[in-house]
């Protein structure tokens, strides 16, 4: 399921946990890859994160072998 925002009037969903599922990778082993603390990347899942550097979604969407639309969508019913 894709995290949500909790501050309204985001709606930008992160599709982590699908894409790490899909790969049979874990959080660890993605964070251990890309250089970010398994702290950050949780943010960045449970979509609190307020931005992303480009060279982070990079290096997920390398790891991953992805697009940024893959891991990003957008939610237009959110307020």
């Amino acid at each position: 399921m894709a995290a949500k925002p909790q501050e309204a009037g985001r709606a930008i969903t992160v599709q982590l946990d699908r894409l790490l599922e899909d790969r049979g990778m874990t959080m660890t082993e993605l964070a251990g890859r890309i250089g970010l603390t398994l702290a950050n990347l949780s943010i960045l899942k449970t979509g609190k994160a307020k931005a992303i550097r480009f060279t982070t979604l990079a290096a997920i969407c390398r790891e991953l072998d992805c697009q940024p639309g893959d891991l990003l969508g957008y939610d237009k019913k959110d307020p």
